[in-house]
């Protein structure tokens, strides 16, 4: 009898040993939960452009594809109408399906960013970037992005669309021919009447 009450004594201990050291872990494991959690909150603008970008970006194909056949195909008095039916048809798009990618875009967002920045990334380096997410010089920095970029992106066009613009235009010209399609010019000057 004695030695079974030594034994559910010392079961008991050794149970409490164990969950006393497996409290830490789990007190641990909910930090960082928490801490993903806010990084995703935090980067939520983020995860709505993804969301907006994979919406936008085939609309802004179907869009130029239909540029160049409204130029090509549609009589010159119907191109403005024509052009601004699509631009209507595709923003309607857009106004539908962002919402929906919009929502499983920020419900899938802890089950893969959140997963993996739980597993890659430990507890003081989450608090780390909650800290540098939550900075005022991050926010600033966040601010000047838009700047910086149309700074850099028109500087960018300005130096370097010389040195790339007859290789465009070569393209042009190589594409056409692979089309069976008059070169550029060919076409306006046909449409011109002899003599002028």
């Amino acid at each position: 009898m004695t030695r079974r009450i030594v034994g559910a004594v010392c079961a008991l201990v050794l149970g409490a040993a164990a969950l006393t050291a497996t409290l830490p872990a789990r007190a641990q494991g909910a930090a960082k939960k928490e801490l993903v959690q806010r990084v995703l909150k935090l980067q939520q603008s983020e995860i709505e452009a993804v969301a907006r970008n994979v919406v936008e970006r085939p609309a802004a194909q179907m869009m130029q594809e239909a540029g160049m056949h409204i130029q090509r195909s549609i009589p010159t008095d119907k191109r403005e109408a024509t052009g601004r039916a699509v631009e209507a048809e595709v923003k309607k798009y857009v106004d539908e399906a962002y919402p929906i990618v919009r929502d499983r875009a920020l419900k899938i967002a802890p089950t893969t960013i959140g997963s993996v920045l739980e597993s890659k990334m430990s507890e003081e380096e989450l608090k780390l970037l909650v800290a540098w997410l939550e900075s005022p010089t991050n926010k600033k920095f966040q601010q000047l992005n838009g700047e910086m970029r149309t700074s850099f992106i028109q500087q960018l066009l300005a130096e370097a669309g010389p040195l790339v613009d007859p290789k465009l235009a070569a393209l042009d010209g190589r594409v056409r021919v692979v089309l069976g399609v008059p070169p550029a010019g060919a076409a306006a000057a046909a449409s011109r009447p002899a003599g002028k």
